[in-house]
């Protein structure tokens, strides 16, 4: 990398910082900067300890002295697109989008246009926030494609760090209402099953009791309808797929979901009947706790209507 686009940053470790994961301390030494961004860059090998190499899970000591290289912020090569948004509220920090079906977040491998990142570009302009190295709209929380509903974007590293935060501690309140296969005997439990990346099909995700991370959903039965049942599902933690493949270990996998049911579906459904309904949390700048509601779509409504 050009020396012009990266920066040397060195640190000292006093004796308060003792015995903590040399990833962690950087995270909270360098603002700005999140966890798995620290991690990638000690992977790359731009972290050096008392002048050798170091891994995400080394303990610092007193007195060790760390030198990392960060990149700079660079442009991406993302296009601003002029795609219609369904904002259900905006200010200075943040925006909430009521994403729809079909609709990729961030542009990757077969999706470099038409994401909720590209509409972004456009509708937010300079006002996007630098978290992760690279200049974009701060998401902080993803959705599936074929998911629906509610998601926030920050508009500067100020409140997207404050937001990370309340999503680490499990403090953002998403709630999520799905449609799925088979009738529930219970009108609600818990599913506490960590969850990792499948072992033979990377493209999936899977329970994974030695190696998964901690992942908690809360469900309750709406209504039991026929072969079928409408549920509300209410994430302690959010990981990748996660009601999906938690309700899947139940035995109620999504309807539509063509990931991880092989049901077929009489309806003519788009992936997964699941929809983020609701997200709350306290506003970044006031503190202020705020709740906002995405409403059903009208697919899925429909859905429910045509089992009933």
């Amino acid at each position: 990398m050009n020396d012009e686009l990266k920066k040397c940053v060195r640190l000292s470790v006093d004796s308060a910082d003792n015995g903590t994961r040399i990833d962690k301390y950087l995270t909270d030494e360098l603002e700005g900067y999140s966890r798995s961004f620290i991690q990638k860059l000690i992977k790359d090998g731009n972290l050096s300890v008392n002048g050798k190499p170091a891994k995400s899970n080394y303990k610092v000591s007193c007195d060790d002295e760390l030198v990392i290289v960060i990149p700079e912020l660079i442009e991406p090569e993302i296009v601003a697109e002029n795609i219609p948004l369904d904002i259900i509220y905006e200010d200075e920090d943040i925006i909430l989008v009521n994403k729809p079906k079909g609709m990729v977040v961030h542009p990757a491998a077969g999706h470099y246009t038409g994401t909720l990142v590209n509409a972004l570009m456009y509708h937010c302009k300079d006002n996007r926030s630098g978290i992760n190295g690279v200049l974009r709209p701060g998401i902080v929380h993803r959705i599936d494609m074929n998911t629906t509903g509610v998601i926030v974007a920050c508009k500067n590293d100020f409140a997207h760090n404050i937001l990370a935060k309340q999503l680490a501690v499990h403090s953002i309140n998403r709630v999520y209402n799905a449609i799925c296969y088979n009738c529930f005997k219970e009108e609600e439990g818990t599913v506490n099953a960590p969850i990792g990346r499948h072992k033979i099909d990377r493209k999936k995700m899977a329970i994974d009791k030695e190696n998964g991370r901690h992942a908690v959903t809360h469900y309750k039965v709406l209504e039991n309808l026929k072969n079928a049942a409408y549920i509300e599902c209410k994430l302690e933690t959010g990981r990748t797929h996660q009601i999906r493949v938690h309700m899947t270990s139940l035995g109620h996998p999504l309807m539509g979901d063509d990931v991880y049911s092989s049901a077929k579906t009489p309806h003519k459904l788009q992936g997964q009947s699941l929809h983020a309904r609701i997200l709350g949390f306290n506003h970044p700048r006031t503190g202020e706790y705020m709740e906002f509601e995405a409403p059903l779509p009208e697919y899925f409504t429909k859905l429910l209507d045509g089992l009933r």
